[in-house]
């Protein structure tokens, strides 16, 4: 058997998996890395989809519209979690500008952590349901934010 007919069936019978992944374009050693899988990060990530959910929850049910649900048990607890969750996001600058990383997601942390108090007392502020709704949709869009820019593929630096 000559040699280019022993290559052909060897390439043949070889994983097709294998030689896609030679196909990809090498890392570069000094590639940004992403966060979301350590410890603190995938925690925020978690706490932020489920904060998400149950103001989208409350969205879709006018639940703020309710006499008495921003003195309520649900509101009371969710108020407690955003402001654990806005202290999370602020470890998360702090650890991140430890590093000595000049990325984004250092700053848009400490952003969201400024603002997700914020964003809670503009719904307990907002005078009639349709800016309670505006203000519930703001927070919802930042709870989300915060999923996102943790989980978002890291992107070289500029």
């Amino acid at each position: 058997m000559s040699c280019g007919v022993a290559l052909a069936v060897s390439l043949l019978l070889s994983d097709p998996n294998v030689a896609l992944s030679a196909a990809q374009p090498t890392v570069a050693a000094d590639a940004p890395v992403s966060v979301a899988a350590e410890p603190l990060f995938a925690d925020i990530v978690a706490r932020s989809g489920t904060l998400h959910g149950e103001v989208q929850s409350w969205l879709a049910a006018g639940a703020g519209d309710q006499a008495g649900f921003f003195t309520g048990p649900a509101f009371s607890r969710f108020k407690a979690q955003a402001s654990d969750l806005a202290a999370l996001d602020m470890q998360g600058h702090l650890i991140l500008k430890e590093r000595g990383t000049d990325n984004d997601l250092k700053c848009i942390l400490r952003g969201i952590s400024e603002d997700i108090p914020l964003k809670v007392a503009a719904v307990e502020a907002a005078p009639t349901p349709a800016e309670r709704r505006v203000a519930l949709d703001e927070l919802a869009y930042l709870l989300n934010d915060n999923v996102e820019v943790i989980t978002a593929p890291p992107a070289p630096e500029a």
